[in-house]
Parts: structure tokens; sequence; C-alpha cells
């Protein structure tokens, strides 16, 4: 049985890899998630979909990867460094041209009986844009 921490250090590996369907197997059916933009989505549907807009319009690697736990490890916030590619733009965003950007960013994280049941994820839009601008 994997803890807590293992399962989102499990997920953020197959993030990396881009294994999408790996990193879907350890998250809850009623995921809660809660971007940074936007309003929050519950459901592995919804963040499937998710995940595919992402997929097509950024290339990202996530480095120096820190994580942090709750003493009952229920919770776990991580804090990280995106490594991306700005493929394809999205409406009301600079237009997409193969920009390369490094974005501090963080998320936080919470499991219930062997699932990741709440993924809540913050980064500074503005410094983005101006990264990609």
């Amino acid at each position: 049985i994997m803890t807590s921490l293992e399962i989102v250090q499990n997920y953020y590996h197959a993030f990396n890899s881009g294994n999408w369907n790996e990193m879907l197997t350890f998250v809850d059916d009623q995921i809660l998630h809660e971007p940074n933009e936007s309003e929050p989505r519950i459901g592995k549907e919804l963040f499937v979909e998710f995940l595919k807009k992402m997929d097509a319009c950024y290339e990202e690697q996530l480095t120096n990867v820190v994580f942090y736990t709750s003493s009952d490890e229920s919770r776990i916030a991580s804090e990280f460094t995106v490594n991306g590619i700005y493929k394809k733009g999205e409406a009301g965003l600079p237009e997409a041209k193969g920009q390369s950007y490094l974005l501090p960013a963080g998320a936080f994280l919470e499991v219930k009986n062997g699932k990741i049941t709440r993924v809540t994820t913050y980064y500074n839009l503005e410094l983005w844009i101006s990264l990609v601008s």
C-alpha cells in the first residue's frame, strides 16, 4: 500500500512522463480540480477534458519539485518550476509560437482512501503572459 506522499509523487512522475492514463489511476472519480484560472470542476471526466486541452496547448515538465505533507499525510503541498513550451494559443492569451518558459508554481492536493481527491494549482498568470509575450 502506497503512502499519500508516494501517491502524489507517482502522480507527478506520470505527469512528467506524459502518461495521462497512469496519472488518472491516482485520482478519485469525483476529483475536485481547482485550476488557477476558471471555475472548479468535479469529476474525472472533466479533469480528462482539461488534460486534453493542456496537452494540445502546452508541453510541460516539472523540475525542482519539493513536497510538504500535513502531519496525517492527508494533504500534500508541492512547489515546482514549470518548464514549458507554448504550442497552441488559447482565447484571451498571447499567440503561441513555440515560446519556452520557466514558471514557478505550486499545488495543494488532498488524498483520501488511496486516491487524490483534490488538486488546487497556483501560479502567477501575469508573469506567464510576460514570459511568452
